[in-house]
């Protein structure tokens, strides 16, 4: 049975909720009748609704679990059962029901509650997540760490159908069942891309599947075969043939799985019987639950994409001139430029790991569809993938996240890198990315991507700069990433042509005197707004590597004060090059090197988080202007003094 319930609109003021005030935590869930539950859930969902109306945030996601949530804290005594959600986005009503309520609204705030679980949050929360397909891991590592210390606790693990694409999942499943270990992995399937919808003769199956009787028939007929293998293999071939037919589970039974599902993810009492049985079951379980993403919220149904997030519900702003121009986000230059490049040259490639919607390659991928490749949330794949393309000739360009990258770092060096193969890098979301806080930030690109060998590194400071080092890229013959921030830069006009860049060199934007202010990619625009005030150079340099040599020594020997800023950490990244080149080459100078600091930023506004790191402009000109301050009653200079 399963609430019918459907809102076509987000509620503005908060929904009564008098079963749901009565639960604070898992334990008091737990005191209430399973009767009780199905209108529970229905108000947990008008408050989720109502709540992320208010804050912005994760969206659809959380109302399609919101039963599966209810019916797993209340099976399981969880925090003693470990409960790790996959990646987050789902885990909304989970934080509802762990004492978080009323502190819901401060979502992805400064201060406020993280956008994924995190353990010094919560102690319900058991593993910190924000990428994908970990959680199988995480929670057989539990469940064996519980076995070691003789607690007969389960490991229990979330995982979206989309996650369980990556071979890290994978890899979990195969040495779960190899341990043999008390895990359950939940299947939350809510795109059909493992089974067809959920069906009458399905649902019976997946009940049939979890009965106490199937399992204890299933239990006996094994203790009693143990000493026939010969019998004992046909009758299990004959088993999984049966559930062949009508479920799609044979392949995890192979891994050494009992498979129970799909089941409808909705229907609460089936929910609840199902887990109620599993919890008894010891090794490795599987459960494949079907949901629908949004559910109960008509427009989240009908458009579970553009609805897996929400902005907060503002009072309507002013009407803008009919004419004002919309700036571009940086994503959408990538997505024009490589549709123009598509369109010049049927060597282009398009790959992205899952990101088709946020890197902007929904009309490449429509007008391209032959030369677009989206392989899941598999990156180390999509990496050696654009190897193997390279190696025949083709121009792969890989859309990725800056912090997607990092998951496949040896095949960047290994596969790309030392075969030195025409793979270009769309690295977005570099630097610090705001509410999703520093699971997702790009903070280390310019750090790992400087020290390999044969790569170009490229940091544009505005719109035009990253149309054009895109064409840079392309036109270099060997590795090259250009990495560019989340949404809109300062809203520099766009050129419809492309022009190759020379390769290391920089520019001079500003001419002052005193200090001079290297600036990489995005942190031009602040430097200049500084400059002004002090009266410094301000060079955009362009290249992470090669680096402007020529560049950096000829300003050192102009000024008495070098100061670098990137939005990267300041270990080992483009300032450290600098200081690196002064240090070999025996230039004296004073350098500052402003960058992210050797901490994670927590999540807030971006503008928060570049204070938080004192990369906004009023902290720059400070820590600019104590440094000279410093040095005036200092009777000498260190070599790249830092």
């Amino acid at each position: 049975m399963q609430d019918k319930t459907v809102f076509n609109s987000i509620p503005t003021q908060r929904p009564e909720t008098p079963l749901l005030d009565r639960v604070n935590t898992p334990e008091q869930l737990r005191t209430l009748g399973r009767d009780q539950l199905v209108p529970l859930a229905r108000e947990l969902r008008a408050f989720l609704l109502w709540s992320v109306g208010q804050s912005g945030g994760h969206f659809g996601a959380g109302l399609g679990v919101v039963e599966l949530t209810l019916a797993l804290h209340y099976i399981f005594e969880t925090p003693e059962d470990r409960l790790v959600w996959d990646v987050g986005h789902q885990a909304y009503p989970h934080k509802i029901l762990t004492g978080r309520r009323e502190q819901l609204r401060t979502i992805r705030k400064k201060d406020g509650l993280a956008a994924f679980p995190n353990r010094d949050e919560s102690p319900y929360d058991h593993f910190g997540v924000g990428h994908s397909s970990t959680s199988i891991s995480a929670a057989l590592g539990m469940a064996l760490a519980a076995r070691q210390q003789g607690r007969n606790r389960k490991g229990i693990a979330v995982m979206g159908d989309g996650a369980m694409t990556a071979g890290m999942a994978f890899e979990a499943l195969t040495h779960a069942a190899d341990v043999r270990a008390n895990l359950l992995v939940v299947l939350n399937d809510n795109e059909m891309s493992i089974s067809h919808n959920v069906g009458g003769l399905s649902n019976y199956f997946g009940r049939l599947l979890a009965s106490r009787t199937y399992n204890q028939v299933r239990d006996s007929s094994k203790r009693a075969l143990a000493n026939t293998p010969g019998l004992k293999a046909l009758v299990r071939r004959t088993e999984e043939h049966f559930k062949g037919m009508l479920a799609p589970g044979t392949l995890f039974e192979e891994m050494g799985f009992n498979y129970i599902g799909p089941i409808d993810g909705h229907d609460l009492p089936l929910l609840l019987e199902t887990l109620d049985t599993i919890s008894q079951l010891d090794g490795p379980q599987f459960l494949h639950v079907v949901t629908t993403k949004g559910k109960g919220f008509g427009p989240a149904e009908s458009d579970p994409v553009g609805y897996h997030a929400i902005n907060k519900i503002e009072p309507a702003p002013p009407v803008q001139p009919a004419d004002a121009p919309k700036k571009p986000k940086y994503s959408n230059i990538f997505g024009q430029w490589l549709c123009d490049m598509a369109e010049q040259d049927n060597r282009v490639m398009g790959i992205t790991p899952a990101m088709r919607e946020g890197s902007d390659l929904v009309a490449f991928s429509e007008r391209f569809p032959e030369r677009y490749f989206d392989v899941a949330i598999a990156e180390q794949h999509a990496v050696t993938l654009a190897a193997g393309m390279a190696c025949d000739g083709a121009k792969p360009v890989v859309a990725i996240y800056s912090t997607f990258l990092q998951r496949a770092y040896d095949q960047l060096i290994h596969d790309v890198a030392l075969q030195n193969l025409d793979v270009l890098f769309a690295l977005d979301r570099a630097g610090q990315v705001g509410e999703d806080g520093p699971t997702h930030a790009g903070a280390f690109d310019l750090t790992y991507l400087r020290c390999v060998p044969n790569m170009v590194v490229m940091a544009p400071s505005d719109e035009n700069e990253t149309r054009h080092m895109l064409y840079t890229g392309w036109c270099h013959e060997g590795p090259a990433a250009v990495r560019y921030p989340r949404g809109t830069g300062p809203g520099a006009a766009v050129d419809e042509h492309m022009e190759a860049l020379p390769l290391g060199r920089g520019v001079v934007r500003r001419e002052g005197s005193r200090v001079a202010i290297l600036a990489f990619g995005a942190m031009v625009t602040p430097a200049l707004e500084v400059a002004e005030s002090l009266d410094a150079t301000v060079a955009d340099m362009r290249f992470v590597k090669p680096l402007d040599t020529a560049l950096v020594e000829k300003l050192a020997a102009s000024h008495e004060l070098l100061v670098t800023i990137e939005e990267n950490m300041v270990a080992g990244g483009a300032g450290s090059g600098v200081s690196e080149h002064l240090h070999a080459a025996g230039v004296g100078v004073d350098l500052l090197q402003l960058g992210l600091p050797d901490r994670f930023i927590d999540h807030g506004k971006p503008a928060e988080q570049l204070a938080d790191a004192g990369l906004d402009a009023e902290s720059i000109q400070s820590a600019i202007s104590q440094r000279l301050s410093r040095n005036s009653g200092d009777s000498g200079l260190a070599i790249a003094q830092t």
